[in-house]
């Protein structure tokens, strides 16, 4: 009985309208995962090799996939009988942009690139910078102590010997890149790797400078002032144009990023461009209403407790919040969480004095012994009722 073959796009964990890329992208993770050079000697792997590269034959012509998306399997039984695998038909397929994609992950090259002579930007530079929670509302500069390169005014960014030049490297041509056969499970593939002998760059330097020992470059300590600008959370980073790793043939410096890492704050908490804080305050204020005093980040303010404000109530302070960093004139709001605060430690006037307080307001510290003698007296006032229906029969 012939084995039932799985679904082309179940193979390669695709959905029926995927496109050609995504199918690209699929079949050349199971190829890489179940490539037999990457599995030797495994059978099972060897087959599931095979049946992605069946899928992928078939879903990636257009004429063949809707061949299979009108009849399944069946569009394709006795018609290819020899060719390929399991009698399936490769010769229209074109795997040498895949293949060359897995053979340059497995053996350290890429088919993809070509040397580059000419100008390249740098490489950008990483660094972070610590600041206050204030700094980080209003803003602030920073220096920061770093090592910068620069090219080497000795030979001019050569990293040859005064005197003498770079010579084109032998082994690549001057190309940077050199190509390798190498045999696959379809046959001969191209693999294109960086020159070993000039690292890429097409040149070989014999003489080599001896101020910067070749590399074309000198290292000094610098100065660079960072800043921040108002507004600005903690993770953001501030690019500062052109001052990272020097560009390469003539190319323009790379840049250098600085993160901002903004230390926490005793009392206020942000979040987007809102600050919120908590203002413990007394039951006096709260019953009463009180003008009290509170902290934001651009001082004091006095806020007027209404009388009768209940724990947890929020009050808004606009315009006290963090600015926005495209426009330092917009800002967000402060929120403020009113906590009434229970006093731990009170004189016996202050006790004589809650006491009187509560029988005056509703006599709440007896309410409950009050509604066990009301229950008392009810009882009994039942039972002698009882006793004189008795009586009077």
């Amino acid at each position: 009985m012939a084995e039932t073959k799985r679904d082309y796009y179940e193979v390669l964990g695709v959905s029926k309208d995927a496109d050609d890329a995504t199918l690209k992208k699929a079949y050349r993770q199971v190829a890489k995962k179940y490539h037999p050079d990457m599995n030797p000697g495994d059978a099972e792997a060897e087959r599931k090799f095979k049946e992605a590269s069946e899928a992928y034959a078939v879903l990636s012509d257009p004429d063949k996939r809707r061949q299979y998306d009108q009849f399944g399997h069946a569009a394709f039984e006795g018609g290819a009988g020899g060719g390929g695998f399991g009698g399936f038909d490769f010769s229209g397929a074109d795997f040498s942009d895949i293949f060359g994609d897995i053979f340059g992950d497995l053996f350290g090259g890429s088919r993809r690139g070509r040397a580059n002579q000419g100008p390249r930007k740098g490489m950008n530079i990483r660094k972070s910078v610590r600041i206050t929670f204030e700094e980080a509302v209003f803003g602030c500069e920073k220096e920061l102590d770093m090592i910068l390169k620069d090219s080497c005014t000795t030979c001019n960014g050569t990293g040859a010997k005064p005197g003498t030049s770079p010579e084109t490297c032998s082994k690549c041509g001057g190309k940077g890149q050199v190509v390798y056969t190498q045999q696959s499970f379809f046959g001969m593939v191209q693999n294109v790797q960086t020159c070993p002998d000039c690292g890429g760059t097409g040149k070989i330097i014999r003489d080599k400078c001896p101020d910067c020992g070749g590399t074309g470059y000198t290292s000094n300590r610098k100065k660079i002032a960072v800043t921040i600008p108002a507004g600005i959370d903690n993770g953001q980073s501030v690019r500062i144009r052109e001052k990272g790793e020097p560009g390469v043939n003539g190319g323009p410096r790379g840049d250098l990023l600085v993160e901002v890492v903004v230390s926490r704050h005793p009392i206020f908490q942000r979040q987007d461009m809102h600050i919120f804080s908590t203002v413990p305050i007394s039951f006096a204020q709260a019953a009463l209403g009180a003008d009290i005093r509170v902290k934001t980040v651009d001082g004091e303010v006095i806020y007027t407790v209404k009388p009768g404000t209940k724990t947890d109530t929020k009050v808004r302070l606009k315009g006290k919040g963090v600015p926005s960093v495209r426009n330092s004139q917009v800002r967000g709001d402060h929120y403020v969480t009113l906590v009434i605060q229970t006093p731990e430690h009170l004189s016996s006037e202050a006790k004589e004095a809650l006491r009187r307080f509560d029988e005056l307001s509703g006599n709440t510290l007896h309410a409950a012994s009050g509604e066990k003698e009301t229950k008392t007296v009810k009882k009994k006032k039942g039972f002698m009722d009882k006793m004189k229906e008795a009586f009077d029969d």
